[in-house]
């Protein structure tokens, strides 16, 4: 067996997983706050509720 054939292929992954998770977190809570920041008005224009957003 040669060297490259113990490696595994991605010795990083679970850190390229945890940063995507924590990016995906981030992007939805910076979501929330704009929703939260929105009129009713503007929520009723997109379809949405104050009750859906909390």
């Amino acid at each position: 067996m040669e060297f490259y054939e113990n490696r595994p292929r991605q010795p990083f992954i679970g850190f390229v997983q945890l940063r995507r998770a924590l990016k995906r977190w981030w992007l939805r809570k910076r979501a929330c706050q704009a929703l939260r920041r929105m009129s009713d008005k503007q929520l009723r224009d997109i379809g949405l509720e104050k009750k859906d957003v909390e």
